[in-house]
């Protein structure tokens, strides 16, 4: 996946191969297989990759063992990972132990209303990986509209539908043009 993510910043900045080589001094040969996915970066090139995309480091980091499957790319996956974007905390109140089993564990959320009643009980905390690519059906927290939402993740037909438990809750339909990001995937 961080080939895939790769690609997107440097076409989407405007920059050949060419041009990002001679920035950080890697082969042309060896970012063409980082791109295919063929290969990782060392810690290092992607420290140098960044540092020429002019991007946060670590936003790329949290997709560097991740590998992106076919329903992934068919959805476009790779289009709704925040690069350049982090989470924004207003308050940290304390910190909770973080469950042996949860061992890639980015973040603990508190759900703060009723919308995932079933599942995610109001004031309890969900264990959220960052920048995860999420499959039909699993758990997440998003970016939606500037909002941040707990929701179970569907796609069907190649449209994404964020649901609540909550039938107070409407669905939300994502259109390709909306501001829409998937923050992580809930992994407990």
């Amino acid at each position: 996946m961080i080939g895939n993510m790769l690609t997107k910043i440097r076409k989407e900045k405007g920059m050949t191969k060419t041009e990002l080589s001679a920035l950080t001094g890697i082969n042309i040969g060896h970012l063409t297989h980082i791109e295919k996915g063929e290969r990782n970066p060392s810690h290092k090139a992607l420290r140098k990759l960044c540092k020429a995309l002019d991007v946060p480091y670590q936003q790329l980091m949290y997709t560097y063992d991740k590998s992106v499957s076919e329903e992934q790319a068919k959805y476009g996956v790779v289009n709704y990972i925040p690069y350049n974007k982090v989470l924004a905390v207003d308050n940290i109140n304390k910190l909770i132990d973080c469950p042996s089993n949860v061992h890639s564990a980015s973040i603990a959320i508190k759900v703060i209303d009723d919308s995932m009643k079933n599942t995610f009980p109001k004031n309890s905390y969900v264990f959220v990986e960052f920048n995860s690519p999420l499959n039909n059906k699993d758990f997440g927290t998003f970016s939606y509209n500037n909002e941040i939402l707990i929701r179970k993740f569907t796609i069907k037909k190649d449209i994404i539908t964020l649901k609540a438990d909550n039938p107070e809750y409407n669905d939300i339909i994502v259109n390709h043009n909306d501001p829409f990001y998937i923050i992580g995937k809930i992994i407990k």
